[in-house]
C-alpha cells in the first residue's frame, strides 16, 4: 500500500527560519503534479523579530503556489500589485505561468508575535499551460468544502475529489485536502487518481500496519484504496493527482524546457522581471551555485 516513505529535510530559508522539505525528492520529484511540498514550522515568532527572516521578492514561472496555514500570517504582495493577508484555513493561490514575483513576510508576527505553522507547495502546470498569464486568487469558506466524519474534520483545499470540487482554478487533475484526526479516527482514500500521497505534519498514523509519524509523507500504491488510522490526534495532508510528464527545476523556476529555465535565469539576473510595487527595494538574488535539476 505504501511505495515509499520521504523524510523531511530541514532548509533554512534565511534569517535562522527553517522549513521542512519533503518534495522534491532525489527518488521521487513529484507526487501528480505537486513538485515542492515544504513543512513550516510549527515555530513561536516573538513580536519585533527582524526583517531577515522575510522571504523577500523572488521569481516564479511554470506552476501554481499554494501557501496553507495551521496557525499564523503572512502578508503576500506580488508583481500583479495583489496585497494579501495569508490567513489559517484560507488558500492563496498563485498561477506564476509565464513569470510572476512575489515577497512573503512576518507582517503580522513582526507586530504581535505569531505561531507559524503551515505547508507551502507548489503544483506543475500541464503542458500546453505552462506559459498562461500569470494570476492570484484567493479562497475562504464556502470556496473551499467542509466535511466531518466520526473523529475527523476535513477540508478540500483544492481540486476535485470524493464529489467535492474546490472554487480553486486548476490545470490538471487534482486534489488537495486537509484533515484534522482525532485519535484512533479512520478513513479511507479512495483510488480516484494515479498519483497519492499523505502527509503527517503532527501526530502519527498507521497505514496498513506502518507507522506513519509526524514529518513523513508516504506515497500510496496506484489502484488501491488506503485505510488511515491516527495513532494520536494528527494533522494530515492527502495530495495527489495525475501526473504531468517530467519537469526541470533551477531555483524557483520549473519547466518542461531547459532553455525556459536558463532565460527564465537570464531575465532575472538581468532585471527583466518587475518587483512587487509595494516591495521593490529588495530582492534575492539567483544563487549562482544552483543548477538545473
Amino acid at each position: 500500500m505504501i511505495e515509499r516513505i520521504i523524510d523531511k529535510q530541514t532548509h533554512d530559508l534565511g534569517g535562522g527560519f527553517e522549513v521542512g522539505r519533503v518534495l522534491p525528492f532525489a527518488a521521487r520529484k513529484m507526487v501528480g503534479p505537486f513538485i515542492f511540498f515544504d513543512h513550516m514550522g510549527p515555530k513561536s515568532l516573538a513580536a519585533g523579530i527582524p526583517k531577515e527572516l522575510d522571504v523577500r521578492p523572488h521569481p516564479h514561472i511554470g506552476i501554481s503556489t499554494v501557501t496553507y496555514l495551521y496557525d499564523g500570517a503572512l502578508t503576500h504582495r506580488d508583481s500583479l500589485g495583489f496585497h494579501q493577508e495569508i490567513r489559517p484555513q484560507e488558500v492563496n493561490w498563485m498561477v506564476t505561468g509565464s513569470g510572476i514575483t512575489h515577497s512573503e513576510r512576518f507582517d503580522y508576527a513582526r507586530e504581535h508575535g505569531a505561531h507559524m505553522h503551515g505547508i507551502q507547495a507548489w503544483v506543475a502546470l500541464p503542458d500546453g499551460e505552462e506559459d498562461v498569464a500569470p494570476a492570484f486568487y484567493h479562497h475562504e469558506g464556502a470556496d473551499l468544502p467542509e466535511w466531518e466524519e466520526a473523529g475527523l474534520r476535513g477540508r478540500l483545499i483544492a481540486g476535485t475529489a470524493e464529489g467535492m470540487k474546490a472554487a480553486v482554478k486548476t490545470h490538471s487533475p487534482m486534489f488537495y485536502m486537509h484533515w484534522n484526526m482525532d485519535k484512533a479516527a479512520a478513513r479511507t482514500l479512495p483510488a480516484e487518481y494515479e498519483e497519492r500521497a499523505i502527509y503527517v505534519a503532527t501526530g502519527a498514523v498507521e497505514i496498513n500496519g506502518q507507522t506513519i509519524s509526524a514529518g513523513q509523507m508516504a506515497v500510496l500504491d496506484s489502484g488501491k484504496e488506503v485505510r488511515i488510522t491516527a495513532l494520536a490526534d494528527a494533522i494530515v495532508m492527502a495530495l495527489g493527482g495525475a501526473p504531468i510528464g517530467e519537469r526541470y527545476l533551477l531555483w524557483n523556476f520549473v519547466s518542461s524546457s531547459k532553455d525556459k529555465l536558463r532565460a527564465a535565469k537570464e531575465d532575472w539576473v538581468q532585471g527583466r522581471m518587475k518587483l512587487p510595487d509595494e516591495d521593490n527595494l529588495e530582492f534575492i538574488p539567483f544563487p549562482e551555485k544552483r543548477t538545473i535539476k
